[in-house]
């Protein structure tokens, strides 16, 4: 399997991110990647009110994706927002195929911590989401659910060998190595590929973040099944394409079957 990660700097003009949506695609879908994963908030950056951006699964954004996933033949992943109840949106990763399938993700668990409030303009979700690509079962997962283990093993055992975490990951001290060690724990966990995209760090490409919004670190990385690290970037915007051993899984969980082993207490 064949996974390219987007790690780019969404801004505040969901057109201007389609148009970098559209060039990820067009190189992952020449590079014959079955996956291209973006990160969290895709669509439109974290830092100004989500309330007029979001749109349904099938409104023009989400359906502009999906032409490009059906045009390059690669699926998408990609983070936007969706309505929620009242004034409140969900953070949903989109899940577009080149068949034309279409799917949500919306994020269970948000980023009420390091003094941002989520929870003020975001509806959670809460149903965990696994699709096909491939011939292979992807488990889907945004940002602070990363520090939720429960939430990787319910999607490993829905058939996960693969799971996908888009992120707009907020800098401060310790962050990046949080990020780190959190996908390297999660594979671990799960004995899956973990493969999580972040947001590219404004402050590499010279753009302040004056709201200290969760805008990104950047450092999108690939884990092995068996906590080894596959690819990683750096801090500014950056394109990987990354082969999946997916016999590793397999011969990972045979020989440490936590999976299997795990009992309830």
């Amino acid at each position: 399997m064949r996974i390219a990660l987007g790690q780019l700097l969404s801004t505040y003009d969901p057109g201007e991110n389609l148009r970098a949506v559209a060039d990820l695609a067009r190189r992952a879908g020449g590079d014959g990647a079955d996956l291209l994963v973006l990160p969290e908030a895709t669509m439109f950056a974290f830092g100004r009110s989500l309330k007029g951006v979001a749109e349904p699964l099938d409104g023009s954004w989400a359906s502009a994706v999906t032409d490009l996933a059906r045009e390059h033949s690669v699926g998408i992943v990609a983070g936007m927002f969706t309505p929620g109840d009242g004034d409140r949106v969900r953070n949903t990763m989109l899940i577009a195929l080149p068949d034309g399938t279409v799917r949500g993700y919306s994020k269970i668990h948000l980023f009420d911590a390091f003094g941002f409030t989520e929870s003020d303009t975001v509806d959670p979700g809460d149903e965990p989401v696994t699709f096909s690509v491939a011939g292979t079962t992807v488990g889907v997962a945004t940002c602070y659910d990363i520090r939720f283990p429960r939430l990787f093993t319910r999607l490993a055992h829905d058939g996960a060998r693969v799971t996908v975490v888009g992120a707009s990951w907020g800098d401060g001290p310790g962050k990046v190595e949080q990020w780190e060690l959190l996908a390297r724990a999660r594979a671990l966990d799960t004995t899956c590929y973990v493969v999580a995209v972040g947001q590219a760090n404004p402050a590499a490409v010279g753009v302040e973040n004056p709201d200290r919004a969760p805008r990104g670190v950047g450092h999108s990385v690939v884990v092995a099944p068996d906590g080894t690290v596959v690819t990683s970037l750096g801090e500014a915007p950056d394109y990987a394409v990354v082969d999946l051993d997916l016999d590793l899984v397999e011969r990972t969980r045979k020989a440490i079957p936590v999976l299997v082993n795990a009992r309830e207490l």
